[in-house]
């Protein structure tokens, strides 16, 4: 018969945990036992002051620009109180009503897909340049959009990317500390575990958002500080290794991309440009670099279905030549994703591409999220469109022409998709020509 756990128990396990290189790998039969001993409301304060702390890294007197849907709201509350304790001068949340976007294109009139609140997105860039930091809260209905017309979504997608782009290259430069964090909400629950009643599936959903981001550990904001140093630890030795390309084999696959010239690998966090310390992804399991935008052949066939701005691609298939896309199928959203390439030229190239252990948390949880944040940190991954420039040796001090000429990529969107699993290879390919191994079956070398 299982005992009860004690406080006793708990001291116990603090004293051990402190004498412990690393309590970010605690067995799963502790994890859930401490985490049994959490309510809900403790579990979501914790996942509040980690968006804080070691997402953000919020300095005291700096304003906050937080989004997040109306789902979000208690979420929403516990970050600004934290923001606040942590000195924020002002937290301002913009939320958004997901339930009122289908009407605009059941019943907008046709000149309203080509239209953006311009005024809202120089509004966030001028918030960004005054010294801001930005935080969203992911959560949004993977579906929401699938029964609209794909042309008009595309219109207005590339309408809002260009209203964006301002406050977008802020972001993409790091010239601010940001971050992403996830809400469970019910359409979102009820795409990750169809069939299951909504009260279940929201709380099985939550469970997996605290595991995944750290929150249910006895010091979430230590155990992030251990997990970060491992992801940059990978980075530092994929960056001592100066591989020219990677090679991706396996089913439907084989893909090599080039590697931009004076690239770096990145993982966990960075320093942005106004001296914060921010972990943009929570959670992240990832480390990435700069493609080529030039230098990618060959194909390559998706592993995860993508949820892109309210619709689903899935079975993605797309045939590089000389970094472009000339051919792209899908088996469900080909019309999507073929509007989603046409957005600009440097729809059709990389700007980024990640290597994720098959065995991460995520991957292991065994559970499809439909959610960019999550899958993408299951699987290697790639990314069509804008390339981050922090991923460049001096990059975010270099022009656009001094970035394109190293092999960064310029676009509008920036839109990640996931091709690898436990039957994908990943060589890397020295400046010599010679092959080395990175990855078999998913799994680092």
């Amino acid at each position: 018969m299982k005992r009860s756990w004690t406080a006793a128990d708990t001291n116990v396990l603090l004293q051990n945990l402190r004498s412990e290189p690393d309590n970010t790998f605690m067995t799963s039969a502790t994890q859930e036992q401490l985490g049994s001993r959490l309510s809900f409301e403790d579990k979501l304060d914790r996942l509040a002051q980690v968006a804080v702390h070691s997402g953000l890294g919020l300095a005291p007197g700096q304003q906050l620009v937080m989004t997040a849907t109306l789902d979000a709201v208690p979420l929403v509350r516990r970050i600004t109180e934290h923001a606040y304790r942590a000195g924020a001068t002002l937290v301002t949340t913009l939320l958004s009503d997901e339930e009122s976007m289908p009407l605009r294109y059941r019943y907008g009139p046709d000149a309203s897909f080509d239209c953006a609140p311009a005024w809202l997105y120089d509004g966030l860039a001028a918030a960004f340049r005054s010294g801001a930091a930005r935080l969203a809260v992911a959560g949004n209905n993977p579906s929401l959009l699938s029964q609209e017309d794909p042309q008009k979504v595309s219109r207005a997608n590339r309408a809002t990317s260009k209203a964006y782009r301002p406050a977008m290259e802020l972001i993409t430069r790091h010239a601010i500390n940001w971050t992403i964090v996830a809400c469970a909400t019910p359409p979102w629950a009820a795409a990750v575990f169809p069939g299951v009643p909504s009260n279940e599936a929201i709380s099985r959903l939550w469970d997996a958002i605290f595991s995944a981001s750290r929150a249910d550990r006895p010091d979430p904001v230590a155990a992030w500080k251990e997990h970060d140093a491992k992801l940059h630890e990978r980075a530092a030795r994929l960056n001592a290794k100066r591989y020219s390309a990677l090679h991706f084999r396996g089913p439907e696959t084989d893909l090599r991309v080039g590697l931009a010239d004076g690239h770096l690998w990145l993982g966990g966090g960075t320093t942005a440009a106004n001296g914060r310390y921010c972990i943009p992804n929570m959670p992240t399991e990832e480390v990435f670099t700069t493609p080529h935008k030039d230098r990618v052949e060959g194909h390559v066939t998706s592993t995860k279905p993508l949820s892109y701005q309210g619709t689903m691609i899935d079975r993605i298939s797309v045939h590089f030549r000389g970094g472009r896309i000339v051919e792209a199928h899908a088996a469900q959203g080909e019309e999507v994703l073929e509007r989603m390439i046409e957005t600009d030229e440097g729809a059709r190239r990389l700007g980024e591409v990640s290597l994720v252990p098959h065995s991460s948390p995520i991957a292991s949880s065994g559970l499809l999220f439909n959610n960019t944040l999550f899958d993408e940190n299951a699987a290697c991954h790639v990314a069509l469109g804008q390339a981050y420039s922090n991923c460049l040796e001096g990059g975010n001090e270099a022009s656009p022409e001094e970035l394109a000429a190293r092999g960064a990529n310029e676009s509008l969107i920036h839109v990640d998709w996931m091709v690898g699993s436990n039957h994908i290879d990943v060589d890397g390919i020295t400046a010599a020509g010679h092959s080395e191994p990175v990855m078999r079956q998913g799994e680092w070398v």
